[in-house]
């Protein structure tokens, strides 16, 4: 198979270029050169939102184009128009954030969608994603494209800080504020399981929208604290501490504590979204000590810092903060 990686040397774009790599395809990286890509791939760079940044796409043909884009719709529309006629299939990572707020509990692909256009600017995240959607089916047809609807990535590589946190704040030791309840339900999935299942429904030629999460009721904010704490935090000591406690002490709920939301509805909305779809097309969910384990592994080999995306805030609790909620 001849894949062109839109992107491809930073999380989920790497995950996937590494993954082909790793099944001997033929792999061809497009990127602004900022990042080496992964040995293996051909680099062929360009900035897609400049005037003629596309240029160096102008020949080659490719059984499937794979797109991470997530500001300007009209970049996917202009990437996606250029090659519609020389790649087989176009694979949009797109995410659950294209559904309507608030979502309910056990929703699937059909449930209602934001507006999206595909010849805007950037405006929102959600907006910008449906606009990416619908300008990667404009150009290549319902048929020929796949709308990969992640939900929470987490992985090597993230450059977004979230399990980085977690198992930094773990590697200080100390007591730590774990947000609870202990068995509340979580979702996500692992980066490397993202990458094999896109590359999977491209080479059996699936179409349509999948839901990219684990099932429902697998894993817990529990499991994940806990394995997190195994690997780099055993002098860490987890304090469960109730939900509203956590609120009260003016705490936000996933960005100060990534990951976690307390039960209600935007909980129901982020960890309870039907992957069934998905799962039935091979879709796996990796154990949440695997995804920890190997994100702890590759945050130490590069220094115990994670790459930060300059387009997202930065996430994490100050340590004064948690002192002060656990009375310390």
């Amino acid at each position: 198979m001849r894949l062109l990686m839109l992107g491809g040397t930073e999380f989920v774009g790497r995950a996937v270029t590494e993954a082909a790599l790793a099944r001997g395809w033929e792999v061809t990286v497009f990127h602004r050169g900022h990042h080496a890509a992964p040995e293996g791939a051909r680099a062929v760079h360009g900035d897609r939102t400049a005037e003629g940044g596309l240029d160096a796409l102008a020949d080659g043909e490719w059984d499937v184009v794979v797109d991470t884009w997530s500001a300007a719709p009209r970049v996917v529309r202009d990437a996606a128009r250029l090659l519609a006629g020389r790649a087989g299939r176009y694979v949009y990572v797109s995410s659950a954030s294209v559904y309507r707020y608030p979502g309910e509990a056990g929703s699937d692909e059909s449930f209602p969608v934001v507006d999206g256009d595909p010849d805007a600017d950037a405006t929102a995240y959600a907006e910008d994603k449906r606009g990416g959607e619908l300008a990667a089916v404009a150009a290549f047809g319902e048929e020929r494209t796949v709308l990969a609807r992640a939900g929470l990535i987490l992985g090597p590589y993230e450059n977004i800080g979230r399990l980085p946190w977690w198992l930094n704040r773990m590697a200080r030791g100390g007591t730590v504020l774990a947000p609870g309840p202990r068995d509340l339900d979580i979702q996500y999935v692992d980066v490397r399981d993202l990458a094999a299942w896109v590359l999977d429904a491209a080479a059996d030629g699936l179409h349509g929208a999948y839901n990219l999460v684990s099932p429902m009721g697998r894993i817990t904010m529990g499991e994940l604290l806990d394995a997190c704490a195994e690997v780099a935090g055993p002098e860490a000591t987890l304090r469960w501490t109730e939900p509203q406690v956590v609120l009260d002490a003016g705490i936000e709920q996933w960005s100060e504590l990534p990951v976690w939301l307390a039960p209600g509805e935007l909980h129901d909305t982020m960890h309870r979204t039907s992957s069934e779809k998905a799962v039935a097309a091979g879709l796996r969910a990796r154990p949440a000590a695997e995804t920890v384990r190997d994100t702890w592994e590759w945050l130490r080999s590069i220094g115990g810092t994670a790459p930060q995306r300059p387009d997202r805030p930065v996430v994490g609790l100050a340590p004064e903060k948690e002192a002060k909620a656990l009375g310390l």
